[in-house]
């Protein structure tokens, strides 16, 4: 069986203190063996958040950061929610939201951040669930991306 929590040490992975709910809601609620992950968005080590329209004020490659930093969040919430990665069997699906321009198509490489990250952590099986992207013209707080998930976990 793979050693998620090693796996974060072997790629170096610096994760996020685990968000906390800035309004009325949970971070995760487990459901038998499902962990329905609340949206995330792009928290730094600092506790501060990417802010931004991608297609305006970000890059492609900037939003894909963005992605990348809100999957590290979410990994910091399902460490903290089930005490260890390890617990996790598999992604089965995520919603992943971008705040860009009208103009802008490419939602789906942004949310690459956040996919290729879930694909490094737990592997090509586990680690690549369903998934959708859209664009918003607006997300809270300003931030550059949103990211809600399913897991089944132990």
């Amino acid at each position: 069986m793979a050693d998620f929590d090693k796996r974060i040490q072997e790629l170096h992975l610096t994760l996020p203190p685990a968000p906390k709910p800035v309004a009325v809601y949970k971070p995760a609620i487990k459901v038998g063996n499902l962990l329905f992950v609340s949206g995330h968005g792009p928290l730094k080590p600092d506790k501060s958040l990417i802010l931004g329209v991608v297609g305006k004020d970000l890059t492609l490659d900037q939003g894909k950061e963005a992605a990348r930093q809100t999957g590290l969040a979410i990994l910091s919430t399902l460490k903290e929610t089930l005490g260890s990665l390890n617990k996790v069997k598999r992604l089965i699906k995520s919603f992943g939201m971008v705040n860009c321009t009208p103009e802008f198509v490419d939602q789906p490489k942004v949310i690459n951040g956040y996919s290729e990250l879930m694909k490094d952590v737990f592997g090509d099986d586990a680690g690549v669930g369903a998934r959708s992207a859209v664009g918003h013209n607006s997300l809270p707080g300003g931030m550059a991306v949103e990211i809600e998930a399913i897991f089944e976990v132990e």
